[in-house]
């Protein structure tokens, strides 16, 4: 029971639009590029330029459909929406959903962090190195909602300015500038091909290449946060998009032209740290160790955002736990940050036990969770485009066939997920929580929800 001081406390807002920028692109820029571009080389080669490049199309039609909902209903976020679409029953599941994506990203992270400790720690338990890592990134959430903006938007400059720096020297390299014994047209076409894999190589790093675009609808949470929305988020949406594709593809091209692709090892160290060491650059592994401690770091922090705001908004509507809707004197949620503080505690006591096992099977459920996502923000603006009482000035092009193009995509990426026995153990967890979600669904009263739609729209 939230009592009369609760509730004159109010969720606290002012983040700026250069926050909100830097947090939508911490959701994206991370271990997805730093890390799993080793993953999709492999499994593609460099026709995964490709891949990344129809993904990023993907993602436009999410983060157009995304903004168009959010102009046209001001003040409600992915949760609002989706009741407002299908009913109490989905937003129930796709909000948990969510919680679950971001709660098991973040959990990585904090472990991967932990694992990016050890690089100058050897002797120090993983365990206990997460755990502070942890603890650093509650700790940052508990100020006021500005301070985390700017710790967001100082650490994701980091990645970024990193990522600026390796592109200004790859194509340095790759253009005689800097002279080294890398030869790119061999590198491109003289290991099998540019499709060393064929079309199936392209349809299988989608996998991957989706789930590092997965983040962007963080936006749909900074929205109820963001001053000026109905000028600053169109603006937003196109400079992530644009950035975000850039940081992407032309990393990659750089990858496959400064080495062969099948020399790219997906399972040691970041595929930017072989580049680097490849062509003799001193100091490339202590460098790059920092920037991939900061990049999770930062979507640690994010994800820690995003479940604490989900939870939030879950309570108002009484689909989660009341005791989430506690907010601090800062207007902190401090009742969600515990119930996820506590998630990262069980992370870390695992990996005292399996921390192999256990985040290799863990990363396979946010690629599930995610697709399922998005699909809904897509499914959503098709159902309420009609009941709009004035078409917003930033909208999907080609509607709604485009839209229907990005629903039909998603599902391709998504039956492929399922179907591809590598992902046996995390189809067969993913399908579990929907059944328990689906079944938790019809236990919850509606009235709540109702009534905040109700004061929502009225307000």
């Amino acid at each position: 029971m939230v009592n009369a001081t609760e509730k004159n406390k109010k969720l606290q807002r002012g983040l700026q639009p250069r926050h909100v920028m830097l947090m939508a692109m911490a959701g994206m820029i991370g271990t997805g590029i730093f890390k799993g571009s080793g993953d999709t080389l492999n499994i593609a080669g460099p026709s995964v330029i490709i891949t990344y490049l129809l993904s990023g199309l993907i993602l436009f039609i999410v983060m157009v459909a995304l903004t168009e909902l959010a102009i046209a209903y001001p003040g409600l976020n992915i949760q609002h929406i989706i009741h407002k679409a299908f009913g109490f029953r989905a937003s129930i599941i796709v909000g948990w959903l969510y919680w679950i994506n971001w709660m098991i990203v973040t959990v990585v992270e904090v472990l991967a962090a932990g694992s990016f400790l050890e690089y100058w720690f050897p002797h120090a338990p993983l365990w206990f190195l997460s755990a502070l890592c942890g603890l650093f990134i509650i700790g940052i959430n508990l100020f006021q909602v500005k301070y985390y903006g700017e710790f967001e938007f100082w650490f994701g400059g980091i990645k970024i300015t990193a990522i600026i720096i390796f592109i200004i020297i790859g194509l340095l390299i790759l253009f005689g500038v800097i002279p080294s014994h890398v030869q790119p047209v061999k590198n491109f076409f003289g290991f099998g091909g540019f499709f060393p894999h064929g079309l199936s190589g392209i349809i299988q790093a989608f996998l991957v290449v989706i789930f590092s675009y997965g983040g962007s609808e963080l936006i749909g949470l900074t929205v109820t946060e963001t001053r000026d929305v109905e000028k600053t988020l169109p603006k937003i949406i196109k400079s992530v998009v644009f950035r975000v594709i850039l940081f992407y593809i032309l990393p990659i091209t750089i990858i496959c032209g400064m080495m062969p692709w099948n020399s790219v090892s997906a399972t040691q160290s970041s595929p930017f740290v072989q580049v680097f060491e490849a062509v003799g650059i001193p100091g490339a592994s202590q460098l790059m160790n920092f920037v991939l401690l900061t990049a999770v770091l930062s979507a640690a922090n994010s994800g820690i955002y995003a479940t604490t705001r989900t939870l939030y908004s879950m309570a108002e509507r009484g689909e989660a736990p009341q005791f989430t809707r506690r907010l601090s004197q800062r207007g902190v949620p401090v009742g969600g940050l515990a119930l996820t503080g506590s998630f990262l505690v069980i992370g870390v006591f695992l990996a005292f036990f399996v921390k192999d096992q256990i985040i290799v099977q863990l990363m396979s459920i946010p690629g599930f969770t995610i697709i399922l996502v998005w699909i809904a923000i897509c499914a959503a603006e098709l159902k309420l485009r009609p009941t709009y009482g004035k078409i917003p000035f930033f909208r999907i092009i080609g509607f709604p066939y485009m839209t229907i193009a990005g629903i039909a995509a998603l599902s391709a990426i998504f039956v492929s997920f399922v179907l591809n026995k590598a992902n046996m153990v995390g189809s067969i967890t993913c399908f579990s929580i929907m059944a328990v979600l689906v079944i938790i669904s019809y236990f919850i009263n509606n009235e709540r929800a109702g009534k905040k739609d109700s004061d929502t729209e009225t307000d």
